[in-house]
């Protein structure tokens, strides 16, 4: 383990986490911990579960090292200039101070480091491209195909900061899903882990989760068939309007629904190679190869690798 350290904090939709990380990403379990969030909780709520993630870690910072930032992903969206987020599935937070908040709770030696906040889909690519399969790819998306689907671009090298990257909130042509965010055609209305079950359910098929769907799938359910074909149709869709846009060599898909079949990514890449233009059809699809406490490592990553940022 390296001498360095940052405190990274994921907040999300249904948790906030905190861990120290290390400069070559490893989390250390003392100090980790998590404490809930969800669209419930009120403003005061959220506060606490943060304030208590935050100082059980610190008081645990691991010896013999030296604390050189704060890292801070957070779902969108965000403004970075003023620290605030305004999550899409949090509704009582709207341009929250989340970067002084966490800043506040910091003791007086610690006052001086940087505190760094950035959406979660920033982090999550940065991840991709440090420690997982896509190291040192220059023109990137890193997806998560979760609850939810997000991501986050790196364009010749650079993060594209900020907002960019919602690719679960396009329109993908030809698909209706259930509502999400008060749309029907949204990728994540279509694709996602909850809302692909939904759609098998509506056809019959009897399975309650993502898990039953895979165990379904496994079995030869052609319920369960389509219902993976058709989230890869829709996911591929996506990819090819993102790959329009920005230059895109390869994209990184990681998130629990990802590996509801190793199938998903083989069609998913069928997808894309139909496309009729081949600098989109030749887009490289990767499992992200992330453990599961890559979202830390993707906040600690706003620190280790600012230089790809491009922000001071």
């Amino acid at each position: 383990m390296s001498d360095d350290v940052v405190l990274a904090v994921d907040f999300g939709g249904t948790k906030v986490e905190a861990a120290w990380v290390d400069s070559s990403g490893q989390v250390f379990e003392a100090g980790r911990n998590r404490a809930p969030t969800g669209p419930d909780a009120t403003s005061s709520e959220l506060e606490e579960s943060v304030v208590r993630v935050v100082d059980t870690a610190l008081a645990q910072i691991p010896a013999g090292t030296q604390v050189v930032g704060v890292g801070i992903a957070a779902a969108g969206p965000v403004d970075e200039d003023n620290g605030t987020v305004s999550p899409i599935n949090l509704p009582r937070w709207r341009r929250h101070p989340l970067r002084q908040l966490i800043g506040d709770r910091l003791p007086d030696p610690l006052r001086d480091i940087p505190v760094h906040l950035h959406r979660d889909g920033v982090a999550i690519v940065l991840a991709a491209q440090w420690l997982g399969n896509a190291i040192g790819a220059r023109n990137l998306m890193g997806m998560v195909l979760s609850t939810g689907i997000g991501g986050g671009f790196i364009v010749d090298g650079r993060v594209l900061a900020g907002n960019s990257g919602h690719i679960g909130q396009i329109q993908v042509s030809g698909f209706t899903g259930e509502v999400s965010i008060g749309s029907r055609t949204t990728l994540e209305s279509v694709a996602s882990g909850p809302h692909a079950v939904a759609w098998a359910r509506a056809q019959g098929w009897t399975g309650e989760s993502g898990e039953d769907l895979a165990a379904s799938y496994r079995d030869g359910d052609d319920i369960a068939y389509s219902a993976v074909l058709r989230v890869s149709e829709a996911v591929g869709q996506a990819i090819c309007s993102a790959a329009a846009l920005v230059e895109l060599d390869t994209v990184a898909i990681g998130g629990g629904f990802s590996r509801v079949t190793p199938d998903l990514l083989p069609l998913i890449q069928s997808a894309v190679n139909r496309h009729p233009l081949q600098y989109i059809s030749r887009v490289e699809i990767l499992d992200a190869g992330l453990p599961d406490d890559a979202p830390l490592a993707g906040a600690a990553a706003l620190v280790y690798r600012r230089d790809m940022v491009g922000l001071p």
